[in-house]
């Protein structure tokens, strides 16, 4: 797709991830301002300058988990940019293992990215997003639509990620201002590999084929890239998605269709 972007704000919250970098590069390349927000103070520089070639790049140190910086990022793309047209949330924690196991600091660690975060960004740029008639598009997870085992936490988090974004769809619908979530299975990014390397019992790789053991490609299974992921964000955010509110759109390879999902 090559919808123009220029004159329109983005923000991308945990920017420095692969699906965060991968939506920046996507962006920059249709013109968009970018505003992007990460703990990573110097993966944040590194993106900014890759970028800055292509359009106007703003760095902005964020932990979404704490409202007070979501507040302060809100406020740095107002003041450089002097709107918001698209908000990104791909910030996101993994957690894994028996629900007995799990810790508070567990679930706070988790929910308190995946799930505050989301619904804080949203909740702070809901003022300007009106203005621009803008819209949403956050992270969810297949996660967020079918169970499973031994991640509990990290379920709960991206479900509410997808019923909020339903519940937030109705809310702004008369604004014209649309939300919607996308919802893959693993992408391949430095988060899977942390995955793997510490939930792996030391064999990465076989991390990775039970993962790809439960798709139903069968030999032929590969992992998602952080560019597909990107590439739907993008036409969510693009004119030709105008009627798509609501949605939680799954990017999976039909795993969560049912077909021996574990």
């Amino acid at each position: 797709m090559t919808y123009e972007m220029t004159g329109k704000t983005v923000v991308i919250t945990g920017a420095g991830g692969g699906v965060g970098t991968a939506a920046a590069r996507r962006f920059a390349a249709a013109g968009a301002s970018l505003v992007l927000a990460d703990l990573n103070a110097v993966r944040l520089e590194e993106l900014a300058g890759e970028l800055a070639a292509l359009t106007t790049v703003y760095g902005v140190a964020c932990d979404v988990s704490s409202v007070a910086d979501v507040e302060n990022l809100m406020a740095e793309a107002v003041a450089e940019t002097d709107r918001i047209d698209v908000l990104i949330n791909t910030a996101g924690l993994w957690v894994e293992g028996p629900t007995e196991t799990m810790t508070e600091a567990d679930w706070d660690r988790v929910v308190d990215v995946n799930l505050k975060g989301t619904f804080f960004c949203c909740s702070r740029a809901i003022p300007e997003l009106r203005k621009t008639q803008g819209c949403i598009v956050s992270l969810s997870s297949d996660c967020g639509v079918v169970g499973t085992p031994e991640t509990a936490i990290y379920t709960a988090s991206k479900g509410g990620v997808s019923l909020f974004t339903k519940a937030l769809a109705l809310e702004l619908a008369g604004d014209l201002v649309r939300v919607n979530a996308v919802c893959p299975a693993d992408i391949m990014t430095p988060m899977l590999q942390y995955q793997a390397d510490t939930y792996g019992g030391g064999d990465p790789e076989g991390y990775f084929k039970r993962l790809l053991g439960s798709y139903p490609q069968g030999e032929k299974a590969r992992f998602i890239t952080p560019e597909e992921v990107a590439e739907l964000i993008f036409y969510l955010a693009s004119p030709p998605a105008a009627p798509i509110t609501g949605a939680n759109i799954s990017i999976d390879f039909g795993t969560s269709a049912g077909y021996g999902y574990e």
